[in-house]
């Protein structure tokens, strides 16, 4: 641990998950006993790992593809404490959720968490007013202290004035109301380096395929690199299972009887142009099932979601053109100009790890969580929101507490902000100032510091000596080519997927879904990989496999068409096997 520490701290990257340090890690791996090992490498597992490691002990996580791969990079990408759920009386779960909000958004991501403005249209005179009026009162005060502004009112003109994009019958007068917005996939792997940071093991493309045991008790994980096809034994006091939606599977494979169910429900959004919808605010609308969001994503719209049962490959959940017609009808029943399918530059489905529980509609399922001890050495922990990761966390390692040889000190997350947090708002009053530094517009060092925060300088250090670094992706000019090396350098890419999806989001913010600079990024890639030009046409050809499966899927009406499209797309990682972590 102190020398991976070192390492960090010689080469002035803190947390960085590089090339050689995985190699490294790989080492540690085997040889060396953990207090904790953290299975998943979501939110929730990245969250567990940063608990753990804070308190002092010494924990190891493992990922069988990427960080946040599932579930944590295909949300819809808001710490919010969801109002649907106060209908529910779910008052806890959202003065839980706005908590956590509150905290993400003052003191330890304010560089990835930002306020976001949405606007409730009214349809009913008299009564929804005071009715909506009453539950975003307690929105606006069950968190705590504010950062975000109120509630404010407004008449049909003043609504139609913040958003003119609506249908002028579509509503009476609206309610205005803030939330929070992050991008989800880099909001996990910031957890995931703060974790290393503080002394984790962290290590992705590493699947747990079995478990092993002393007597009646799991006493650590057999892991194979899925890279490589190396498998060594992995030993600890207790495992943690993170793994979402695969949770129910990960149990099976150890042989213990979970005290839970996960039920997968799908969620699909859409990704439109911000011109398309004329509007300064988000929306949040009401469906006969739940709610739909219209959210602002730099210069996109998303919009989503739906909730239905998904009973299919886990790894690769498709959108069918029902689930993209139920959207747009939707969305389109309130917009003075419909959005079309040609309209649609990008398409994301994910699944929520939900608890089984007696309703059969998924949208009435709680999103609490749920933490169990199946075994002696074993903890697993399930539900709940992206929002509440951090308490979940905290849950899953103070259950895991029985299993440890020594007392295990409190966690103390709410007080350890995310890397990049640490100077940030003084770096945002010097954006001028920087760009002149770099050779940069400031609204493009904003950009970057609404991504890395103050490690802006980690990134743009990659660019000292190679200018031309600082020249936008060819057909991505959103992002600079110095984000693809440090994607690679410091964040763990190891796949042209890992990098068009989750490092940067281009797969789901431009028409083309990538195909148009997988080359550039796949050579960018090559130069710190060491791959050849075989590896570069291999990495090119299953990337644009998976984008062609994708489209093909969204023109199916159901979800067994759809996944067998899917599905038959070849992975970046062929050596995963199912289950999976």
């Amino acid at each position: 641990m102190v020398g991976e520490r070192a390492h960090d701290s010689l080469s002035g990257h803190a947390g960085r998950l590089s090339p050689e340090g995985r190699e490294r890690s790989w080492e540690r791996l085997g040889s060396e006993h953990f207090d904790v090992v953290v299975i998943g490498g979501g939110v929730v597992g990245t969250g567990a790992a940063l608990d753990a490691a804070t308190r002092g002990l010494k924990v190891a996580l493992v990922e069988a593809r990427d960080f946040a791969a599932g579930t944590s990079s295909r949300s819809s990408k808001l710490f919010h404490g969801g109002l649907r759920y106060l209908e529910q009386f779910e008052f806890g779960l959202v003065r839980e959720a706005l908590r956590e909000r509150e905290l993400m958004l003052t003191r330890l991501a304010p560089h990835l968490v930002k306020p976001v403005s949405f606007l409730y249209p009214l349809t009913h005179r008299i009564w929804e007013r005071p009715y909506t009026a009453s539950g975003l009162l307690l929105y606006d005060t069950m968190g705590g202290a504010r950062s975000v502004p109120g509630q404010r009112h407004l008449t049909k003109s003043g609504a139609l004035r913040l958003v003119p994009g609506l249908r002028h019958d579509a509503l009476v007068g609206g309610v205005r109301y803030y939330d929070a917005l992050a991008d989800d996939a880099r909001h996990t792997l910031t957890v995931a380096r703060t974790a290393a940071h503080y002394g984790a093991v962290v290590q992705a493309s590493t699947q747990v395929v079995g478990f092993l045991r002393e007597a009646d008790r799991i006493s650590g994980v057999r892991v194979r690199d899925v890279e490589s096809a190396a498998e060594q034994d992995v030993t600890c006091d207790v495992v943690i299972n993170c793994t979402g939606v695969w949770t129910d599977e990960m149990q099976r494979l150890a042989g213990t009887r979970g005290r839970f169910r996960v039920r997968a429900s799908k969620g699909v959004h859409i990704v439109v142009p911000r011109d398309r919808i004329a509007a300064e605010s988000g929306l949040i609308l009401r469906t006969e099932k739940s709610v739909l969001f219209v959210i602002p994503w730099r210069s996109h719209w998303i919009i989503g979601t739906t909730d239905t049962d998904w009973t299919y490959d886990l790894a690769h959940p498709a959108a069918t053109r029902a689930d993209i017609d139920y959207i747009l009808d939707h969305i389109n029943a309130v917009l003075a100009t419909p959005l079309t399918h040609d309209d649609i530059e990008g398409v994301y489905a994910g699944l929520r790890p939900l608890l089984a529980g007696e309703s059969d509609e998924s949208s009435k399922l709680s999103r609490e969580h749920a933490v169990a001890r199946p075994a002696p050495g074993m903890v697993a922990i399930a539900g709940g929101k992206y929002t509440t990761y951090r308490v979940m966390a905290a849950d899953a390692i103070d259950a895991a507490a029985e299993d440890l040889r020594s007392r295990t000190a409190p966690s103390i997350t709410d007080r350890v902000p995310l890397l990049g947090a640490d100077g940030y708002y003084a770096l945002v009053n010097q954006v001028d100032r920087l760009g002149a530094q770099y050779g940069l517009h400031p609204h493009r060092v904003r950009h970057l510091l609404d991504r890395y925060g103050s490690m802006v300088h980690e990134v743009l250090g990659l660019a000292v000596e190679r200018p031309e670094l600082l020249e936008p992706v060819p057909g991505a000019p959103d992002y600079l080519k110095v984000e693809i090396a440090y994607g690679v350098s410091d964040e763990g890419a190891l796949h042209l997927d890992d990098m068009l999806t989750r490092r940067t989001r281009i797969s789901i913010e431009y028409p083309h879904r990538g195909l148009d600079c997988a080359e550039p990024v796949a050579r960018l890639m090559a130069e710190t990989l060491g791959w050849d030009e075989k590896r570069v046409a291999q990495e090119i050809d299953v990337y644009s496999e998976r984008v062609t499966a994708e489209r093909n899927s969204q023109t199916k009406e159901d979800d067994q068409a759809a996944d067998e499209v899917r599905s038959a797309a070849s992975e970046p990682r062929p050596l995963v096997a199912e289950p999976v972590s």
